[in-house]
């Protein structure tokens, strides 16, 4: 069995990985802060939507100057800089909550998105390197369990506070303080730079060289749409989680939150196991498995969505959909060598996916709490393509 890291690679392993969990919890607070602000702010689902489509936007915007930014200066100052633009959004969300006008909280939440889309941009792909080549996607996987762990936390923590009253800026408050001390602890140590043998001079110096030859590789083009699909899928069930159970009429807003703990728990366990699996089986078959059972759980989900068997479907999904994030991302770097921080920016542009829940929440307030999923279905269709693909390409 393949070692998931090296021993000089261990220590940067940890600290990156911790970097997975920040993340994943500042992501997980958006699905509940749509509930909590249509109640405080006395707005719709549509434009609750707002909140995903702004932060997710941030990433579409700053992946590419992220992946630049990284190329001349390296992964430790990416993340330094990523942290402390995540400090700063956090803030500002305390200085929104006291004017309590919604363009604001956009606006922090805008900031706190361009900081992520740094983490992201660097932490993914440094992940993928801190070991063995062939160990590269349960790695991923093993550092992406751990956002599942701060994913699943957000909810409960911080849902449960807000629907109990709660406001806003304590929460960011904490969370604003931590990132500042993550900040100073990456500014102190050192993390070591990945060099690849092709690496030259041309492809250090030119951003705009490296994204010419990336948009001519059909793999990694096929691996940037699988992607953006899965978000699209992902931050849309995520998103709408809470509505569609209390829409349904089966919980209140905390209790919803909860059940969406258990669910993003079920997400977490999928990567841990997983991340195992893949040392023994390899990562596009395991890739495959959880596709098809993404496709089948949103058609029970639109099939029996009248019933509480929709919703054990819906919560199904998230071990199926687990890995596929790290999984694809893992997948699409692989060979790049000296272009892999260039295509790791452009990768990073997929969350921009999450605006699609702008027309999830179109379609719900149009056509009813159902019809949505339709979307998701779409999604994961493509994703199971794209695994069918590299399935095929692997196995010829």
């Amino acid at each position: 069995m393949a070692k998931i890291t090296n021993k000089e690679y261990a220590v940067p392993f940890v600290l990156v990985t911790t970097l997975f969990f920040m993340w994943g919890f500042a992501r997980s607070i958006l699905d509940v802060l749509n509930k909590h602000f249509q109640q405080i702010l006395d707005i719709t689902i549509a434009q609750s939507t707002g909140i995903q489509v702004t932060t997710y936007l941030a990433y579409y915007l700053m992946a590419i100057p992220a992946g630049l930014f990284i190329n001349r200066f390296g992964y430790r100052r990416g993340v330094v800089f990523g942290l402390s633009l995540f400090a700063l959004g956090a803030f500002s969300m305390v200085v929104a909550s006291g004017m309590c006008r919604f363009e604001v909280f956009l606006a922090a939440l805008f900031v706190i998105g361009c900081g992520l889309a740094f983490l992201e941009t660097s932490a993914n792909p440094y992940s993928t390197e801190l070991g063995p080549q062939e160990t590269s996607s349960s790695r991923l996987n093993l550092s992406q369990a751990f956002n599942g762990l701060g994913s699943s936390l957000a909810p409960a923590l911080v849902g449960g506070f807000l629907f109990a009253g709660g406001s806003v800026d304590l929460p960011y408050m904490v969370m604003g303080a931590v990132v500042v001390v993550a900040a100073i602890v990456f500014s102190m140590v050192k993390l070591p730079e990945i060099k690849h043998d092709d690496s030259d001079a041309e492809n250090e110096q030119s951003g705009l060289l490296n994204l010419a030859m990336l948009i001519k590789n059909k793999t990694f083009m096929l691996g940037l749409v699988a992607l953006l699909s899965y978000e699209v899928a992902e931050i849309s069930i995520n998103s709408y989680f809470v509505h569609f159970t209390t829409g349904m009429g089966w919980f209140d807003n905390g209790t919803a939150s909860t059940v969406l703990t258990v669910a993003l728990m079920c997400f977490m366990v999928g990567r841990f196991v997983c991340s195992g699996i893949m040392q023994r089986v390899r990562a596009e078959r395991v890739l495959l498995v959880c596709a098809v059972g993404t496709v089948l759980c949103m058609a029970m989900v639109l099939l029996c969505g009248n019933s509480r068997l929709g919703l054990y479907a819906l919560i199904a999904n998230y071990a199926f959909e687990s890995i596929m994030f790290p999984t694809i991302f893992a997948q699409s770097l692989k060979g790049l060598g000296s272009l892999t921080k260039t295509a790791s920016s452009m990768l990073m542009m997929t969350p921009v996916g999450g605006c699609a829940f702008l027309v999830v929440g179109l379609v719900a307030d149009a056509a009813g709490f159902i019809a949505p999923f339709f979307i998701p279905l779409a999604a994961f269709i493509i994703v199971l393509i794209y695994t069918l693909t590299i399935n095929r390409k692997n196995n010829a």
